[in-house]
């Protein structure tokens, strides 16, 4: 389990690293090219699914109770204090954020999109992953 946490955190930063090498930075850019929307839009939904995947891997490692559904996962990571109730909240929106993309429901707005991309994914899902690497029981079970 310990290295399965492992190869999905790398997995995480590296898709992370690899939406930062071609998001573009000005909104006129991103809403005029559908390619880089499309593969954007792409990167969101597996960056979050890879953070929930990584959510519930957490919670198996220490022995807290599964969820329901998957933003339930988050609420369990806050309950057992290895995230903040405010990463908590902005991870469930990026979730919604997510299923929006992933099923269109109703039309996806690319101004939102694109300023979650810039202003938050980014910023957020770093911020996931700085939390868990301070926690102290599973800081010591990546090292084995």
């Amino acid at each position: 389990m310990n290295q399965r946490i492992k190869d999905k955190i790398s997995e995480v930063e590296q898709f992370l690293t690899e939406l930062e090498s071609f998001i573009p930075s000005k909104f006129i850019d991103y809403s005029h090219d559908l390619k880089t929307r499309a593969a954007c839009e792409r990167y969101f939904e597996k960056i979050i699914e890879a953070v929930v995947d990584l959510s519930f891997l957490l919670i198996r490692e220490i022995g807290a109770m599964l969820p329901e559904d998957e933003k339930g996962s988050f609420d369990s990571l806050k309950n057992e204090g290895i995230i903040s109730e405010k990463l908590c909240n902005k991870l469930k929106d990026a979730k919604g954020m997510s299923n929006i993309i992933a099923h269109n429901y109703g039309s996806v707005d690319d101004e939102i999109v694109f300023n979650s991309l810039n202003e938050e994914l980014i910023t957020d899902v770093s911020d996931f992953l700085d939390q868990i690497s301070k926690r102290k029981e599973i800081k010591k079970n990546l090292k084995k």
